[in-house]
């Protein structure tokens, strides 16, 4: 080897190890930021993000820069969403409807049942939607469930969690799914298919089963949000109040999942089509789109069916946002953050490091997915890069493997998420936990989603 080509190698060691080094020292000093010097998390993400970029030879200015486009990404994306979600559970509860649904739930299921059906709920409700559309959906849900129950806050959210997480990551036609599929090449109805056979003992593994370890670790009260009627004046004044019907309620929970159950549906079945049913079905089941519809029909079935006035209606809209304004922050500053280590090149690193191991072929993609995953927060970053790399490979297998492979990657991208996703950021705001708290219930439940979904695509391989 030449004395050029030695330097070369040198110096892209040296690149390497600071870009890793940044992250990993980034990562360390905001959460010491936030739990030893008790800083407010949009802070200290702000201070650590621009902080990685320098650190990793990004440049300050261009740091900064990569900053605000995250966190502007983010709120354009998840922002919205919380928002229309915020105002969406807000009449939810001041109508009655959460009453009647949570009313429901716990009338037909006893202590020891609750968790599972939460986690069938989740499940069910994740199925077409991504997964923030159903945390902000599910959230009035899962905080009235557990404050009405007498449940441990754990044991109800974490079984929903986990429906919600693993059919985002394991099941078409979520996005990270659907990607691997077109990148390496891989039949879809097998996918979908052999992705519900690993996603049910994933999901049962790590909602109700974890979910009792989960309440022994971290023992919170229920947050103070969405109070309704009968957890402000009583079961009795509740149930001699006006009510939306059971039926308009779960109508208007249910219409986002429709809609974007059929845009899904439709990219599926006719995905080359210009027609305009095609246009108006992909339209109407955008995400934001969708949840903003199920705001303005929540403002007819829940708020004229719970008797309320326009005054009301508009008092309740207007009052679901501002507590809402310090999880808007965190969430787009984790997506900042997040878009950092993104640009300083990290994801290539781990890529290039990979590539030629001698690692199983299904190991190795869910290997690749998690690295990317850990270092950059994103799991369709991770999706994307780690479909990339195993596509060469992916061409000599057989057509099951490669759905298998799809699967793979899918669990490898929920792994360990921690203070560079926002969707840390979203479930420890919303459950009201500490950064801590939620690394031991929320980080340990995607470990478990990811390690199991693996477990499962290992298994299937040596029967299929």
């Amino acid at each position: 080897m030449s004395t050029a080509s030695l330097l070369a190698a040198a110096e892209s060691a040296g690149t390497d190890a600071q870009l890793i080094t940044a992250a990993v020292v980034g990562v360390a000093v905001i959460i010491a930021l936030i739990t030893w010097l008790k800083l407010h998390p949009f802070l200290a993400l702000s201070i650590g993000a621009v902080g990685v970029g320098i650190g990793a030879g990004l440049g300050a200015t261009d740091s900064v820069k990569s900053f605000v486009e995250g966190f502007g990404a983010t709120m354009g994306s998840v922002g919205i969403l919380i928002g229309f979600g915020a105002m969406f559970g807000k009449l939810l509860a001041d109508s009655g409807g959460a009453d009647r649904v949570v009313d429901t739930l716990v009338g037909r299921a006893g202590p020891r049942t609750l968790p599972w059906m939460m986690a069938l709920v989740g499940a069910v409700i994740g199925l077409p939607m991504f997964f923030e559309i159903g945390l902000v959906l599910l959230m009035p849900v899962i905080i009235l469930v557990a404050r009405r129950s007498g449940l441990s806050l754990m044991r109800i959210a974490i079984p929903t969690l986990a429906g919600l997480s693993a059919m985002h990551g394991l099941v078409p036609p979520h996005p990270g799914p659907l990607v691997a599929v077109a990148a390496l090449n891989a039949n879809l109805g097998l996918t979908l298919a052999l992705g519900v056979v690993v996603a049910i003992p994933t999901v049962i593994v790590a909602g109700p089963l974890f979910s009792k370890l989960a309440a022994r670790w971290v023992d919170v009260p229920v947050p103070e949000l969405y109070v309704t009627v009968e957890d402000r004046e009583g079961a009795e004044a509740a149930a001699e109040r006006r009510r939306p019907s059971f039926a308009a309620t779960l109508s208007a929970i249910l219409l986002p999942v429709v809609l974007m159950l059929g845009k899904a549906v439709a990219d599926v079945v006719a995905a080359d089509s210009e027609s305009p049913a095609k246009a108006l079905l992909d339209f109407l089941g955008t995400p934001v789109v969708a949840l903003g519809l199920a705001v303005l029909a929540g403002m007819l079935l829940l708020g004229r069916g719970g008797g309320m006035d326009r005054n009301a209606i508009a008092a309740s809209l207007e009052s679901s946002l501002p507590p809402i304004a310090g999880i808007l922050l965190i969430v787009g500053a984790g997506g900042g953050f997040k878009q950092v280590l993104i640009d300083t090149g990290i994801a290539d690193v781990i890529a290039e490091a990979i590539k030629g191991s001698a690692l199983p072929v299904l190991f190795l993609a869910w290997l690749v997915a998690v690295l990317i995953r850990v270092a950059t927060g994103s799991a369709t970053v991770a999706t994307v890069t780690a479909s990339g790399i195993l596509a060469p490979v992916a061409a000599e297998l057989t057509s099951t493997h490669v759905s298998l492979m799809v699967l793979a990657i899918g669990s490898g991208s929920l792994f360990l998420s921690h203070v560079n996703d926002a969707g840390f950021w979203l479930v420890k705001e919303y459950l009201g936990v500490t950064v801590v708290q939620n690394l031991k219930t929320w980080t340990v439940m995607e470990c478990i989603i990811s390690v199991t979904g693996l477990a499962g695509v290992l298994a299937l391989s040596v029967f299929i």
